[in-house]
């Protein structure tokens, strides 16, 4: 068994079943009076499922000999990815008052409840965006994830590239599947820097940022108390 063929078995195991609400109040009454919190939990808990979901599928593609696909799920895997960098950077804006604890809590809603095809639901953020943000923190992430986007668009990558080659001597075009002839050796890579940089925030950015916000809600009780009933007007 290879490295990632063991992560994704070690991230199986380790999924977490359930986040109960009792749990969460004995670890901190103050703070999870709050909405926010819980779908801070939710967020994390929910990206960590997704992402192991889309890398096990995008690696038996692979393994399968069906680098299009493969290459398709990884993208949306980078898109879950950058749900939980964009949650753990807005944790922090919160913490370096840069960001209101209301205007926080909608866009936790935003990222759970988000949808296009919904109109009863608040309209999703767009991924591109998210994953800008994303960037500054990983260099290069926002690359990466426009060299994937190109296969998944039927542009000339995803189309001409992917299946036709020219043979300029004998002025003759060629077709055939050529996905894992173009990008078979890297995608192995790709998802490996995807899961390690996975790992890093759910492990080690975000416990200790959640102990935090939980001990600054707890902190400044009194006063989001008092400004409560104005988060609509938080912009």
């Amino acid at each position: 068994m290879n490295v990632i063929e063991q992560n994704l078995a070690n991230w199986k195991e380790s999924l977490v079943r359930s986040i109960p609400v009792g749990d969460l109040l004995s670890r901190n009454a103050v703070a999870y009076k709050w909405k926010a919190p819980f779908r801070v939990w939710m967020l994390r808990e929910a990206a960590f499922w997704r992402l192991n979901d889309l890398l096990t599928q995008s690696y038996a593609l692979h393994q399968q000999g069906h680098g299009l696909g493969a290459r398709i799920l990884l993208r949306s895997g980078f898109e879950s990815l950058a749900t939980l960098i964009y949650l753990d950077q807005i944790m922090q804006q919160v913490l370096d008052g840069k960001l209101n604890f209301h205007a926080f809590g909608d866009k936790t809603s935003t990222l759970l409840l988000g949808s296009r095809n919904n109109d009863q639901m608040p309209r999703s953020l767009n991924i591109v965006t998210v994953l800008e943000k994303c960037g500054k923190r990983y260099p290069g992430l926002m690359a990466l994830y426009a060299d994937l986007s190109e296969s998944a668009h039927p542009s000339y990558e995803g189309l001409c590239k992917g299946y036709s080659k020219i043979d300029l001597n004998e002025y003759e075009t060629h077709f055939s599947n050529r996905w894992m002839e173009l990008y078979g050796d890297r995608h192995l890579k790709s998802m490996k820097l995807c899961m390690e940089i996975f790992y890093h925030e759910y492990n080690e950015v975000w416990p200790p940022l959640m102990e935090k916000l939980e001990g600054w809600i707890e902190a400044n009780e009194a006063e989001l108390e008092a400004t409560k009933n104005n988060s609509a007007l938080v912009g």
